[in-house]
């Protein structure tokens, strides 16, 4: 009991002092864990827990198309995609499908690793600008 507590102690501090774009890459690790986890409920022919899992790896597709700065060519790229994985997702939840899960599964691991090397070059980026400063 300790142990969870502690637990749940640290992922609530560590969402509550990330950046937002750490923020994101939790979501985009969130969105994989949910459709995993969706794709193994079918697989044991849990209906429920499937269904439970994809409609919260669709939750987080919301969000980020909700968060979109739409002022960027890339959001609107980016809302696309997500509205396509939406579909996908709510096909899958209909046929209780693992290969359409699979299917965006890919991608989002794409966005998802894209994402988390973007955030390495901005770091890099900022580094060099700061010592740059001194």
């Amino acid at each position: 009991m300790v142990t969870s507590n502690a637990y749940d102690t640290y992922k609530q501090n560590s969402i509550l002092t990330a950046s937002p774009e750490e923020l994101t890459l939790m979501l985009y690790n969130g969105l994989i864990k949910f459709i995993m986890i969706a794709q193994r409920a079918i697989e044991e022919k849990d209906i429920q827990k499937a269904h439970d899992n994809i409609i919260r790896a669709e939750d987080i597709l919301h969000e980020f198309k909700a968060t979109l700065d739409m002022q960027y060519e890339v959001s609107h790229n980016l809302a696309l995609l997500y509205d396509y994985f939406l579909d996908r997702l709510f096909e899958a939840n209909i046929k209780k499908d693992a290969d359409i899960l699979d299917e965006v599964l890919h991608f989002v691991r794409e966005l998802r690793d894209t994402w988390a090397e973007a955030m390495k070059i901005a770091k890099q980026q900022n580094k060099k600008a700061v010592g740059a400063e001194k």
